[in-house]
């Protein structure tokens, strides 16, 4: 997309291009541009009053001679430009001569670069890293006069118009060669340049507003309508255009677009997140990914808001440490806000695709908080409501109209959620699951299980009551380590995550046991089923120490009903089990033990459907729940049996 030429659109045929309109264009926009005596020479102001950057026509017989002298006749954008203007100033910010036909020469590693760039390139490098090297060796020069800018046109890199390929370096952008398609593309860059540089020049020098500006902003505003109603791919793409021309909106509506697709890399909302009428909204998220990635006292997140107010710095620092904490809370303003603190319900007890649903369904009611907000982002940083982001997830909600506008609904992204339990059987990335356990209790609400798997008291709360704040299964294991100064051999107390497994259901789910201990093993159904059912499962069908083992036991009403346990390629059982959890039907003889990992996911099938229970995979594996600690589940030692303590010194 480009507004060079008066079109909107990649010119693809480089030889029907208008040079002398884009041309005089560009020297109209530079001259109007300069502040009075901000020209750079006499050879400059003559270009001012002229209000041409060019020189005459190249002749035909001019370019004939060149392309004589040099053996190769050259590509047709580059002789269409000689044919208006035979060269030009000020080609973008640092290159202030470009050559003619008479300034053209093969470079020839005149420089010396070619050796630099050889020392870096690895052994086994391809053709493109070759190109770094040989450009040096091969390319025609057209940079003249520059700030240590080497303008390059590549005879071996052609396409199939017969255009050469432009290659751009200065050592002092620490970056490697950049390549432009051919010499149009090449000049439109640095037409986008001379503007991008313009756009950012003090208030001290004249406004920059001209055609390009103009025509770029009536886009931006377009883009900001077209993204409110749905129509995100197009508007990026718009700001996108108008960013490269260092249009002052474009930046920060676009990065809204990029942040709700998951990419986080220079997404800072320039311009918007220092306003206090954004800030609310734009901060958390911004705040979020600087949490993530620095550490206690780290001072980059003043630059990002470099230009804000002291009382907006310290909402800043007040929002990073609740993002810290874990404590900061999205909220927003009439019915979407309501929408939001029912999904947080919904999200703190495991059922993220609920959540999500009732997040999209409110959106067409959200209210921007000024002209300049395209969506929701505050959310992204709640540590409940964040993880219901995916990329998927971020493009359906802005393809969904809002603010407003109208348009066609999108179609609804899959859940995350398998109806199951099946999943667990799944290996995970690492193939670190390989262990689990977790406990079922009907009729029960999460809130309920620390009094059902509690000796009454942990850790100084009250059973019922020693719910964590939602938190990831890593944060609670470390956090629960924090101050305990005694480990002991035979206390085995489940660090669990709690929520809903399903409409009738609620969990209790530890992805990081310890190893199981058959001889010692304690059940907690029987006194999670006080009143109601419970069910317990253990699987280490995929162990990576110990013998394959899988445990389930069932009871009501504070009575264990029936159980088994397979372990060492033998099965005990106990009770009246239901012909659907029969073990024998997934691990054969008890002597034969074959293959018992391929049970796990019929095992897990089974129990499921026996039930009609399920646990939520994605708020598990990348959420944040609701955690505490069971009591052990092992019996204390007897006579005789040794065991260790560990007490840990202040």
């Amino acid at each position: 997309m480009s507004v060079v030429g008066g079109s909107i659109g990649r010119m693809t045929d480089t030889t029907a291009f208008d040079w002398r309109s884009f041309l005089l264009r560009w020297s109209g926009e530079w001259a109007d541009s300069l502040p009075d005596g901000g020209a750079r020479g006499e050879d400059d102001e003559t270009a001012r009053r002229a209000r041409w950057l060019g020189f005459s026509p190249a002749s035909e017989e001019r370019i004939a001679a060149m392309e004589e002298r040099l053996g190769r006749r050259m590509p047709p954008s580059y002789r269409g430009f000689l044919q208006v203007s035979d060269g030009w100033r000020h080609a973008g910010g640092f290159v202030w001569l470009l050559a003619g036909t008479e300034g053209a020469h093969w470079h020839a590693n005149e420089s010396g670069l070619a050796g630099m760039f050889e020392e870096y390139l690895d052994e086994d490098a391809g053709p493109e890293e070759r190109l770094e090297v040989d450009i040096w060796r091969r390319g025609l020069q057209l940079d003249v006069e520059s700030d240590a800018m080497y303008v390059l046109l590549d005879p071996e890199d052609v396409d199939e118009d017969g255009e050469w390929a432009v290659y751009t370096w200065a050592g002092w952008r620490a970056a490697p060669p950049e390549r432009h398609a051919n010499f149009l593309e090449f000049m439109r860059d640095m037409f986008r340049e001379f503007h991008s540089l313009r756009a950012h020049r003090s208030d001290e020098e004249p406004v920059f507003a001209n055609d390009t500006t103009r025509k770029l902003d009536a886009l931006v505003e377009e883009a900001r309508l077209d993204a409110l109603r749905g129509g995100w791919e197009r508007a990026g793409k718009a700001l996108d255009e108008a960013k490269g021309y260092g249009r002052p909106r474009a930046v920060g509506l676009g990065d809204q677009i990029r942040r709700l697709l998951g990419q986080t890399y220079s997404v800072y909302f320039d311009g918007l997140v220092t306003n206090p009428r954004y800030a609310p909204d734009l901060l958390p998220p911004l705040v979020a990914e600087h949490a993530a990635h620095s550490y206690r006292g780290d001072s980059t997140l003043t630059f990002h808001l470099r230009g804000a107010d002291d009382d907006l710095v310290s909402l800043a620092y007040a929002t990073l440490d609740q993002v810290r904490n874990g404590t900061y809370r999205y909220t927003a303003a009439g019915p979407f806000g309501e929408a939001v603190e029912r999904a947080r319900e919904l999200a703190r007890w495991g059922d993220s695709d609920g959540a999500w649903r009732t997040l999209l369904s409110a959106l067409p009611l959200w209210e921007p908080l000024g002209p300049d907000h395209l969506a929701p982002l505050g959310w992204v940083a709640d540590p409940v409501l964040g993880p219901l982001l995916t990329p998927e997830r971020g493009r359906e909600l802005l393809s969904t109209p809002r603010g407003g506008q109208t348009g066609e609904a999108p179609e609804p992204t899959a859940g995350l959620d398998p109806n199951t339990l099946a999943w667990l059987a799944v290996p995970d990335p690492g193939n670190n699951r390989t262990s689990y356990r977790f406990v079922l209790v009907e009729g029960a609400e999460p809130e309920e299980l620390p009094g059902r798997l509690t000796d009454g008291e942990e850790d100084g709360n009250e059973a019922g009551s020693a719910l964590n704040e939602p938190m990831t299964f890593w944060e609670a294991r470390h956090g629960s380590s924090d101050g305990q100064r005694e480990f002991s051999s035979y206390d085995d107390r489940a660090l669990m995550a709690v929520g809903r497994a399903g409409t009738d259901w609620s969990f209790a789910f530890d992805g990081d046991p310890a190893p199981f201990d058959r001889r010692r093993f304690v059940s907690p159904a029987a006194a999670a089923s006080a009143g109601t059912r419970a069910v317990v499962v253990w699987s280490g069908l995929r162990t990576w120490h110990g013998e394959p083992f899988f445990h389930l036991s069932v009871a009501r009403d504070g009575v264990e009903r029936y159980g088994f346990t397979y372990v060492d390629g033998e099965i005990e059982q106990t009770g009246e089990i239901p012909r659907a959890l029969d073990p024998s039907r997934f691990f054969g003889d008890p002597g034969d033990p074959e293959d018992a990992a391929a049970a796990e996911r019929s095992l897990l099938e089974a129990v499921a459907g026996e039930f009609g229970a399920s646990l939520p995979r994605h708020a598990i594996v990348n959420g944040r729940l609701h955690t505490f600690t069971t009591h052990s589940w092992t019996r204390p030692p007897r006579d005789g049996e040794t065991y260790t303590v560990i007490r840990m010194d202040r």
